[in-house]
């Protein structure tokens, strides 16, 4: 199957659809080209509504934690775009809820397999890190994130959602030493 093709089934899933308040609207952004891939959580209200993933503040503040700018944070021969779950799952008490647990064994592998040249793999969040690094379970998303670099294409971030702001600072290692290495990473995956 072509990644147009699987593109068109994943718009086209309603796997759980009657557990999303808004119905389903699967967001996702990838290509056989893809160098860096984007593992986080779930679309926003924001992004449900334009179809555009990380199409929201948070999204604003990944791409500056990236050092990338709009155009090439949307190309999908350079950066993959594939959340936990795929499409908005609705609230609960403190925030989004947690993303659909069916959406990504059904199509994680199904799309990583159609992107042979990603050379990176960033894990946005706990979600993304549970699944990805196992073998850190043990380990606070925080002691996960201060230890980037050292899980060979995988690094590990918070989720850039308004609170990343108190917890960088909080942890002002993170703004000097991490972005500099995860800014380093992308573009030794993009070159």
């Amino acid at each position: 199957m072509s990644a147009e093709a699987l593109h068109e089934e994943i718009a086209a899933c309603t796997l759980c659809a009657e557990h999303l308040p808004l119905g389903p609207r699967p967001v996702v952004q990838f290509s056989p080209a893809s160098r860096v891939l984007i593992i986080g959580q779930a679309p926003g209200t924001k992004v449900h509504e334009s179809g555009v993933p990380w199409d929201d503040d948070s999204g604003d503040r990944l791409r500056g934690w990236l050092g990338m700018e709009r155009e090439e944070f949307y190309d999908p021969a350079r950066v993959a775009l594939m959340p936990m779950g795929f499409c908005y799952p609705g609230r609960r008490k403190g925030g989004d809820a947690p993303p659909r647990p069916e959406c990504a064994p059904k199509w994680h592998d199904r799309m990583l397999a159609r992107m042979p040249q990603t050379r990176l793999t960033l894990l946005v969040g706990t979600y993304a890190q549970g699944r990805y690094l196992p073998e850190t379970r043990r380990l606070t998303m925080t002691e996960r994130v201060r230890r980037a670099g050292e899980f060979g294409a995988f690094f590990p971030l918070p989720h850039p959602a308004w609170r990343a702001r108190l917890w960088m600072a909080k942890h002002p290692w993170f703004e000097a030493e991490t972005l500099p290495l995860l800014r380093r990473a992308v573009a030794d995956a993009l070159a």
